[in-house]
């Protein structure tokens, strides 16, 4: 811990004061994510909850409280709020284990596991959007998140200028996402946002930045998982589940349903030129490194789709005659 974070904790062990009843309690580490987030596992009475640290002056409490609070009114598995103190940036949350999807996938587990997470998922979307005041996952946000492509892996990573053409490469994928329908859209639907629980659907976690967006969004997030590759043959399987249950909960109509696939490949491409932007973040404002080591895995999907598509030829020929790009492994 640094010394800000020192003194944090010192706070929130005051705070905790109001609750704690054993005496004997122990509060240790849980996890950390890349965000200013802290999260402590307090363990009283036999029974463990969550606490939250989460700098206010960095991160929107109201607006986790408020998704928070929504998806588990409609039946979702998030985190149960006990307590919550905004001014502070403290909460107390339920435990949803220390198990994430991503510890648990394999040739043998992954198509149960993902169609439970694409069930949870259709129960996501169809919480009725227009009510909620949520932010809309609008053109200026999709422009904003592929620009970090530019300024950070392009530039700042590998020195390179980016090419006058790739704003009508964004224009193409914008027109993409926009022309979908709109749903809530969790926007890391992953399998490390996603928590294992036995006979249980999965817990949800790292929802606050829930937008209304694209309908195919958390579905690339969670099957072209930058974390986890599964094969093209794999993938379609799930793409195929995913859209015959939206179609049974009246999410798509049967002229969406043979789009869909097209839409799922250029959402994706549009969420893996952000994350190429936003690992190199991590890395070279905020000292988290290690997101670095998946910047192979995020351009070979962004390989698989470019290639795939006319309209993006001249950004597949572009990356593969970089040096320093073909390089990255």
């Amino acid at each position: 811990m640094n010394n800000k974070q020192d003194i944090r904790f010192q706070q929130l062990q005051q705070w905790l004061q109001n609750f704690v009843t054993d005496k004997n309690y122990s509060l240790v580490p849980a996890s950390s994510d890349a965000s200013f987030r802290r999260y402590f596992r307090l363990r009283q009475n036999d029974s463990s909850q969550i606490i939250m640290d989460s700098p206010p002056e960095h991160e929107d409490n109201h607006a986790f409280i408020k998704v928070a609070t929504l998806l588990e009114q409609y039946g979702l598995n998030v985190p149960h709020i006990y307590q919550q103190d905004t001014h502070s940036g403290f909460l107390i949350l339920s435990d949803l284990g220390s198990t994430p999807y991503l510890s648990q996938l394999s040739a043998t587990t992954a198509d149960a596991l993902y169609k439970k997470a694409i069930d949870s998922l259709i129960k996501l979307q169809k919480i009725p959007g227009n009510h909620q005041q949520l932010p809309t996952y609008d053109s200026a946000l999709l422009y904003r998140e592929m620009r970090l492509f530019d300024e950070w892996f392009l530039q700042k990573h590998l020195q390179l200028t980016p090419p006058d053409w790739l704003a009508s490469i964004y224009d193409f994928l914008v027109n993409n996402a926009l022309t979908q329908p709109q749903v809530i859209v969790h926007r890391d639907f992953h399998s490390r946002n996603l928590m294992y629980l036995q006979h249980q659907p999965p817990g949800i976690i790292d929802f606050q930045d829930a937008v209304i967006g694209a309908i195919s969004y958390d579905l690339a997030s969670l099957l072209r998982d930058v974390y986890i590759h599964w094969p093209q043959a794999e993938q379609k399987k799930w793409v195929s589940y995913y859209i015959e249950q939206a179609q049974q909960h009246d999410l798509l109509s049967a002229e969406q349903a043979l789009l869909f696939p097209r839409w799922f490949d250029l959402m994706g491409l549009q969420r893996h030129l952000k994350i190429l932007g936003i690992f190199c973040r991590l890395n070279y404002r905020d000292n988290k490194p290690n997101y670095m080591n998946d910047l192979a895995l995020t351009l070979k999907y962004v390989y698989q789709v470019c290639k795939s598509y006319p309209e993006l030829q001249n950004l597949y020929q572009y990356l593969i005659e970089q040096p320093k790009i073909m390089a990255i492994k």
